[in-house]
């Protein structure tokens, strides 16, 4: 329970900080934004090292081990699960325990396509692939309707209302650098990513 009171604090504390107080409304889509076909972006083909980690976690995720996932992120310089600073295998417990199996998430994360992003130089490979997208290419109204369907499955009513107010990707994800090193699984708010 204190990782979500954590969580809603944090997100109280950003959508304050983001907070438009006495400013114009937020602008309207352009009408003619809506008139443009959206455009499905390409297939990303990951590298054999992202392809090897990837098959690792499946191995483990599959397994149920929390151990091994746990183990793999410490080999992982700079990984992050949470952005408390608790241990990474006693904050997915602390899930697991509150009805949210990090083991289950992650195979149904990783079965998704995979989007790709640059950070300082570095390609990194994001699962979901919605969750490489900037928060303007998230707007359901810019999006194919599969795309949009898989957004809503994804983060819900709540999630597209942070993205309508200008928030990235609210959902749980992964990312795992070009060079095979897992860079994050969260949960909650926009990282660093």
């Amino acid at each position: 329970m204190r990782w979500r009171s954590a969580l809603l604090a944090a997100m109280a504390l950003s959508l304050a900080a983001c907070g438009r107080g006495g400013e114009e409304p937020i602008p309207a889509i352009p009408d003619e934004s809506l008139t443009q076909p959206p455009v499905a972006p390409e297939p990303v083909e990951i590298t054999e090292d992202v392809s090897e980690t990837r098959d690792a976690l499946l191995k483990y995720a599959k397994a149920g081990s929390l151990g091994g996932l746990a183990r793999t992120a410490a080999k992982s310089d700079g990984f992050i699960s949470n952005f408390g600073g608790q241990p990474h295998r006693d904050f997915w417990d602390l899930l697991r325990r509150t009805g949210l199996d990090p083991n289950l998430k992650l195979r149904e994360l990783l079965a998704q396509p995979a989007g790709v992003r640059t950070v300082d130089g570095e390609r990194w490979y994001i699962w979901p692939d919605l969750a490489a997208r900037d928060a303007t290419d998230l707007i359901p109204e810019k999006m194919s309707f599969q795309d949009r369907k898989r957004l809503k499955e994804l983060i819900g009513e709540d999630g597209i209302d942070l993205i309508r107010a200008g928030k990235g990707y609210p959902g749980m994800r992964t990312a795992i650098a070009e060079d095979g090193r897992w860079v994050y699984f969260v949960l909650g708010l926009d990282g660093e990513d």
